[in-house]
Parts: structure tokens; sequence; C-alpha cells
């Protein structure tokens, strides 16, 4: 929440900064995560993902330290820096955990466990971090956050170098670095690879969406229900989504470990059916004419972000049974090309498509990725009864 505020503090030749400088920037950091990506992922299995953590530590901190500046090109700089991370962010630590189960007996078998009880606490962590944030934009300004955000990311940094042990991929030497080339091959020859980056790639897509679309959303009904001028009470509505992730996590973690266990596949399939409809509810109400309903709105989006709980975990699940080790950051960065692609498109259609007409995108995202994962579920369920 506090992006747009950092950046339209920012004076420009004596111009505050413009919506259209801002969306720019923000823009830029989806670029960079698609262009880069794949190249950072290649960087992560064969330097080792220790280092890829690391990395992603270093150059967050910088990218929030940029918003101190005033100069358009270190705020830039900053952006790509940030995109570069995020890349680092969404397949080093998730590589260097699953690299380590398989050194473990058995280790793996509880992957699903880990996942759950890890984003849980995402959750509860970021509950508390939007606290902090807010005390430190009242205490500091709109840089406040991010200064914040440095110390915690040395933190981590530190701990990381201390606690972690360095892994690589399995396949991975001196001679015989991982390539993307080879990675995309992996991908061919694996249909339920690519079903797996195809649910990743559309959800996320959707889900970034969301992200961007549900303050006007719930604004515009919040207005409609109580007047014009009322404010929309975004930092409580944040909260309700953390506390809806927390209950998907949870849940997930309940199914993994549950005695009669559901197939993670099985779960996942419903996890996006549920996510597709709510998404629909909320685009069909975003799209009237007539004023928007608040509380199905609003009960729609906290239905979408519990699978947004159940999807990280379950997301990491599949990966680490599916995604070879040898390749595992490369292609889990290659698909987020196809996720930047359409989150960009459609942030540049925005003015045509609207807040209704963004949600109907990120409906269909939802049901494509559906339509994968349900093709996934199948095929394993054939397998396991032959």
């Amino acid at each position: 929440p506090y992006f747009y505020e950092v950046y339209a503090s920012k004076i420009f030749g004596g111009e505050p900064a413009s919506l259209s400088l801002i969306s720019k920037l923000f823009l830029t950091g989806f670029a960079s995560t698609a262009l880069f990506g794949p190249l950072i992922g290649r960087l992560t299995d064969s330097r080792g993902r220790k280092f890829g953590t690391l990395l992603f530590a270093m150059l967050y901190s910088l990218g929030a330290a940029s918003t101190k500046s005033n100069l358009l090109i270190l705020l830039l700089a900053g952006r790509v820096m940030s995109g570069i991370g995020t890349s680092l962010l969404f397949s080093a630590p998730e590589s260097w955990l699953v690299g380590e189960s398989m050194k473990v007996n058995k280790a793996s078998d509880y992957l699903g466990e880990t996942f759950g009880l890890a984003y849980a606490g995402d959750s509860i962590v970021a509950i508390i971090a939007g606290q902090f944030a807010s005390l430190a934009a009242s205490s500091r300004g709109p840089t406040g956050p991010f200064e914040l955000s440095v110390l915690f990311l040395v933190l981590g940094g530190i701990l990381t170098s201390i606690l972690w042990k360095e892994n690589v991929a399995e396949s991975s030497s001196p001679e015989t670095n991982p390539t993307i080339r080879e990675a995309v091959d992996v991908i061919r020859g694996d249909v339920k690879i690519a079903l797996v980056g195809g649910v990743q790639s559309l959800f996320e897509a959707a889900m970034y969406i969301f992200v961007l679309q549900w303050p006007p959303a719930i604004s515009r009904a919040v207005s409609a229900m109580f007047g014009e001028g009322a404010k929309t009470p975004y930092g409580t509505v944040f909260s309700c989504f953390m506390a809806s992730c927390l209950l998907g996590s949870t849940l997930f973690g309940k199914l993994a470990s549950s005695p009669s266990k559901i197939s993670t596949e099985g779960s996942t399939s419903l996890m996006m059916m549920v996510a597709t409809i709510s998404m629909g509810i909320a685009s069909f109400f975003s799209t009237r004419t007539q004023a928007t309903p608040l509380l199905p709105l609003v009960a729609a989006f906290f239905a979408f972000e519990t699978c947004v709980g159940m999807y990280f975990p379950s997301i990491g699940t599949l990966r680490s049974k599916y995604v070879p080790d040898s390749h595992r950051s490369v292609i889990m960065n290659l698909f987020g090309i196809p996720l930047n692609v359409l989150v960009v498109s459609v942030f540049l259609s925005i003015q045509k498509l609207g807040v209704g007409g963004a949600l109907s995108v990120s409906t269909g995202a939802l049901g494509l990725g559906m339509i994968c994962m349900c093709n996934l579920w199948k095929m394993t369920a054939k397998e396991e009864n032959e």
C-alpha cells in the first residue's frame, strides 16, 4: 500500500510525480522480473541457492534504499533491482529447501506440511509487518516502511549466511552448468511440468491483477454503501486478507497431514475451482452499471484470498514433485515470463478494461489454470489406478 505513496511524494522539475510516471516505475519491476528471471534462475542453480537468497536480500535492500532518492535514474535502478530480487525470492529459497530435503532420508515426505507451516507463518508475519509499516510511515514518512524493511532484510541475510549450507542443482558442476535451452527441453519433454507451470503462471497472474484492482473495487463499493467521501479502511481490509491466507495455508497443512490424505493434485484442483468461482463473482459485481454491493464483493475477495493461502504451499509441493532439481530455479523463472507479460498487458490496457474487465481477465486466467490442474489430477489418478 506504500508503493504509490512513496513515489507520489517525489518532485521532478518542480512538479510531483505523475500517475503515468508512477505506473512506468511499477511496470519496470515487472519487466525486469520477466527479462532477467531465467538468467537469474540459471545463476542460482549453478552458483547455489544460498547465494541466490543472499543476493535477493542485497538487491531488495538496495531497491528499498533507492526510495530515499529524488533522482529518477536511481528510482528506476531500484525498481530493476527489486524486479530481479523478486525472481530470486520466488525461486532460490524454495529450491534450497527442496534441495536440502533430498539429502535427508524421507525428508521430502514432509515437504507439504513444511510448506503449509511456512506460508501460514508468512501470513502472520505479513499482518505484524503491516502494523510496523504503519508506525514507520507515521514517524518517518512515505519512505519509513522501506527503511524498516532494510533492517529485516539484513537480519534475514545474516541468519541465512550462518544457518544455511550451500546447495546447487544436483547435476551442476563447473563443466556442466544448467542452461536455459536445457530447461526448455525439460519442460517440452514432460507434460506434467508444463501443466504445473501453467497453473503457476495463470494463478499468479490472476493474483497480481487482483492486487492491483481490489482497492478501487472495494472503494467503489464502500462509496455506494456509505456515500461519496466515505473512507475505505485499506489497512483493515489487508489484515483480513492476510487472515484469510492464514486460513488457507492452515487448511492445506491439515489436508497434507491428514491420515486419509487427499492428493495435492486433488486439493489444488478443488482450490482452483473455488478461486475461479470467487473471482467470477467479484468480476460480475464489478462490471455492473449499478452500485457495487459491498458484502458479496468482500466475501468473494476473502474466499479468493483463502485460495491464495492454499495455493503457495500447494504449488511448492507440486514443484518439488515434478520439477527436476537440476533446472529447478531456471524452470520456475521461465514460467514467470508469461505471468509478467499478462500482468503488464492488463495494466497497460486498464483504461479500456476498467476494474471489472481486469477482474474478468483474472477470472479467465484462473479458469485456464483450473483446466491445467484438473488435467494433471486426471493424469496422476489414472497412473495410480494402473
